[in-house]
């Protein structure tokens, strides 16, 4: 008998089939195994949606997504980083040039904000704001004996321009609280600590990293330091931890003649990009040294490549950290942002001064305490280059590439059993805080040293001040010794002044004074001189 053909069939079929299909998905969300039936593409965001949907305790999404970022970044290299939105602005804007707030120095002592310095010109110093000031209460809530965080206090204090913040101040000698209302202002911040004349013809420029006003900053001090007669300078990138690539073409481009090459970058997806010496350089001909150490990285090297590979000037110093990674920047709506390697940059010879980090990132992160324990920092000679990143410069000097730059000119290390009095006091954090104190104390007499000047000559740490310190010291358990203390006596009082003109005139009173025992500045001086 013949079969009647019903064409219904299929469709039963196709029902039965997709029937199968939704009770497998079941089946397997049931089983923990949905993924099976998904495109491998997209495993990330399944994975994080099906832990935030089904673990045993409570998750933040968003904590998850960041952390999975954060991993990922890892397993690429060092340098590649994500930022949550509450670490933008402390990540970012030490390299704009500027932030937003009400312009105060402040440092938390004895568990209370105090104002170090109101910035020149700022909102605060407008008001009547104070160094010596304790910042006691902010829009009304109490900061102080709180354990407040410096974090803590930026994001109270910062904030856009134009808003308003109420400040409880108290002053030393007022018995109430002071109240300010201060409005937010548009801060600058500066990345030369800074420049001055350290001997007749003898410039000298310290920077602490390259941000978006660094070039303008050193044009202007190269400037002002040539109409004071200088004809050779000493530039200190000495911890300095780098920052923009462009602004540290544009300060090698002060020192090199036109079309000299300063550095080029290149990655898999960005092809070769070449920075050569403009014809705007202020500061072509005369003598430089540059200073450098193991804090010296990325943006630094930079400019210390460009200076030793077009044999323009000397380098002094330490081996450099052997950063030569160039990151891009992806911002996201919440105020994050994405780091990402996509670069190597190379100086004029060729060389890519980045170290390796192929035994992970613990390791490469530790490597001052390894240079420490292999003797690099007080023996040059326990540095091993390989021959195969060996690199000539134009006059035939041997260079090498492949981690850090090695500097012309080495200085260890200062170890001498006769500063342990000094380094224990200094490593404590003692000779700070009684320089605060003393500063606090005597803020009407101090404050008649208008100029570092002034007050070099007329400031003195008298026998008695320094004995009023070896008591503080030794209440705080450091006795000074018997034996040998001169050199401490002599490194401790030169501090005591240094930090005591920081807390009256910023930076124009610490770095000169401090420079008188700081053996890499007196070898520099000593070779230009």
């Amino acid at each position: 008998m013949e079969k009647r053909y019903n064409p219904y069939l299929p469709v039963w079929f196709a029902l039965v089939l997709i029937g199968g299909v939704i009770i497998g998905i079941v089946l397997a969300t049931r089983s923990g195994n949905l993924g099976a039936f998904r495109s491998s593409g997209d495993k990330i965001p399944q994975v994080l949606k099906y832990v935030e949907d089904n673990y045993v305790d409570t998750v933040s999404g968003k904590a998850l997504e960041e952390k999975a970022i954060s991993g990922l970044l890892e397993k690429l290299d060092p340098h590649s980083v994500f930022i949550t939105a509450e670490e933008f602005h402390e990540a970012n804007d030490p390299l704009l040039g500027s932030f937003e707030g009400i312009g105060v120095q402040f440092r938390i002592e004895n568990d209370t904000v105090t104002v170090i310095i109101p910035v020149a010109g700022g909102p605060s110093e407008k008001l009547g704001i104070r160094a010596g000031d304790r910042i006691v209460k902010v829009d009304g809530q109490n900061i102080a004996g709180i354990r407040i965080t410096t974090n803590d206090v930026m994001r109270k204090l910062k904030g856009p321009k134009g808003t308003q913040v109420e400040v409880s101040i108290f002053r030393r000698g007022v018995r109430e609280l002071l109240d300010f209302v201060i409005t937010r202002d548009v801060i600058p911040t500066y990345s030369l600590d800074i420049a001055y004349m350290a001997a007749p013809g003898i410039g000298y420029i310290r920077l602490n990293n390259f941000s978006a006003t660094t070039a303008e900053e050193v044009h202007n001090a190269l400037q002002s330091l040539k109409e004071s007669g200088m004809k050779k300078l000493i530039l200190d990138l000495r911890g300095n931890g780098g920052g923009y690539l462009q602004a540290a073409v544009n300060v090698s481009d002060e020192f090199l003649p036109k079309g000299e090459l300063i550095v080029y970058t290149q990655g898999m997806h960005h092809p070769r990009e070449v920075f050569n010496a403009t014809a705007d350089g202020i500061f072509e001909q005369g003598v430089l040294l540059v200073l450098v150490d193991e804090g010296s990285a990325s943006a630094s090297e930079i400019v210390a490549g460009a200076v030793q590979d077009n044999d323009r000037g000397t380098l002094m110093g330490r081996r450099t950290y052997g950063k030569g990674l160039v990151q891009e920047q992806l911002d996201f709506k919440d105020g994050s942002a994405l780091r990402l390697t996509v670069a190597r940059y190379y100086t004029p010879t060729g060389r890519c001064i980045q170290r390796s980090y192929k035994d992970g990132i613990e390791n490469y992160n530790n490597d001052f305490y390894l240079r420490f324990m292999n003797g690099e920092l007080e023996h040059p000679d326990s540095i091993k280059f390989p021959d195969s990143l060996k690199y000539r410069t134009p006059k035939g000097k041997i260079v090498y590439g492949g981690g850090g730059i090695m500097p012309d000119i080495y200085i260890p290390v200062e170890r001498d059993s006769t500063l342990n009095y000094y380094t224990r006091c200094i490593n404590k954090g003692l000779i700070y805080q009684f320089a605060f104190d003393y500063t606090d104390r005597n803020r009407s007499r101090l404050s008649e040293f208008k100029n570092i000047d002034r007050f070099d000559e007329g400031f003195v740490v008298t026998d008695a001040l320094y004995q009023d310190f070896v008591r503080y010291a030794e209440a705080k358990g450091v006795r000074r010794p018997e034996k040998n203390p001169s050199k401490s006596d002599r490194y401790i009082k030169t501090m005591l002044k240094a930090y005591i003109g920081r807390n009256i005139l910023d930076n124009e009173g610490f770095f000169p004074i401090l420079n008188t025992i700081d053996p890499g500045f007196l070898k520099a001086l000593e070779m230009l001189k």
